[in-house]
């Protein structure tokens, strides 16, 4: 079981922001997480990689259950791309050099790399079309550039399980096609990682996603196979307006319904 997390709830103060979370992802699967702003995505995502401790629940991650192990050995599994790893990267480093980094986690890189680890990282920026950014300087590529990097030095480590939080945030029409083309990508791979992709953008789910989950205030809203869970009536429940939707490209698109009343 790659992911196996029991009646999780997690609360701040008095607030209560996961309520009883039940989840499995299974080996073979690759997940869409999808919530709008402050539906806990994130903080469910800290629980998972051992950032945050519930309040109440059970948490198992690659058959490790949590309070059991060492959440140090555990993390080395799994890779988490974010918009908060991006700010804390320095700007003056190469691309080659934090996709090196990636091997042990580190902002920065401090041990001499083995050339094992240079040819990996150079194979990373041969399959992602990234081998012009090798050189250059993180501060001075593009949103995208800066993604597609961030993702490979994820790989860097080989996890088992990939999570990418909002990665397509910021990036215009074509940067964020290319981006979800280098995700399918790795979904294909043979013996590669189980993806956990997370975002509030409904087109953003590739027909490589087997299922999705829907986060509503800290709840699960819906779970399940993807074709099961994206339907007119599921999202409009889900976003609480009539939505209409149409396929195209194996990706679910949706609009507003004319009679949906936006408050």
């Amino acid at each position: 079981m790659i992911i196996d997390v029991k009646n999780i709830t997690w609360q701040r103060d008095e607030t209560t922001i996961l309520d009883g979370i039940d989840w499995q992802v299974k080996e073979g699967e690759h997940w869409c997480l999808v919530g709008l702003n402050g539906s806990g995505k994130t903080s469910l995502l800290k629980i998972i990689s051992g950032y945050t401790w519930p309040t109440k629940g059970e948490v198992s991650v690659l058959d490790n259950l949590y309070g059991t192990v060492d959440l140090r050995e555990v993390r080395k599994s799994i890779g988490w791309v974010s918009t908060a790893l991006m700010a804390q990267l320095h700007e003056h480093e190469s691309a080659y050099r934090i996709i090196l980094s990636g091997r042990e986690a580190t902002i920065g890189l401090y041990t001499a790399p083995s050339e094992e680890d240079k040819q990996t990282a150079q194979e990373l920026l041969e399959m992602f079309g990234c081998v012009a950014l090798k050189d250059r300087p993180y501060g001075a590529l593009s949103q995208g550039e800066r993604q597609k990097v961030l993702i490979a030095r994820a790989l860097m480590a080989k996890p088992r399980l990939l999570i990418l939080d909002e990665p397509c945030t910021g990036l215009d029409l074509l940067s964020r096609e290319q981006l979800l083309a280098m995700i399918e990508k790795i979904a294909k791979q043979p013996g590669g990682p189980a993806l956990v992709y997370v975002t509030h953008h409904i087109e953003e789910i590739l027909p490589c996603f087997t299922h999705t989950l829907l986060l509503k205030a800290g709840k699960v809203d819906q779970a399940g196979e993807t074709a099961e869970v994206l339907t007119a009536d599921r999202l409009t429940r889900f976003f609480g307006v009539s939505v209409n939707i149409h396929r195209s490209g194996g990706r679910v698109w949706i609009s507003l319904g004319e009679e949906a009343v936006v408050r």
